[in-house]
């Protein structure tokens, strides 16, 4: 029969579940401060060349397609910052999965 083991070891478990959880947390952050990065990047270019447009031409609106393509990756990206984590169902689902059961 195992023995609880002197010096703390639920104490070390507790430790590393804070550890674990501030680690998300600051991945969470740093994703976030990336997209916002980002966004602000696609606003900033794209009015730019939206006034280029406006003091070149004003005929066919050609900042359309950099705004479209651009806007495409951004939706993608933040639906990965912003989509939330995986629920225990759907992990224990894929762990499932993986070992063929």
């Amino acid at each position: 029969m195992p023995r609880a083991r002197p010096g703390g070891g639920f104490r070390r478990r507790v430790g590393q579940v804070e550890q674990d959880l501030r680690q998300r947390a600051l991945d969470r952050i740093k994703k976030k401060r990336e997209f916002q990065a980002h966004l602000i990047a696609y606003v900033t270019v794209n009015a730019f060349l939206v006034v280029i447009w406006a003091v070149t031409s004003r005929d066919f609106f050609w900042p359309v397609f950099p705004i479209l393509g651009w806007g495409i990756g951004l939706v993608f990206h933040w639906w990965d910052t912003y989509r939330g984590e995986p629920s225990e169902d759907q992990i224990q689902r894929e762990i499932d999965r993986l070992r063929g059961t």
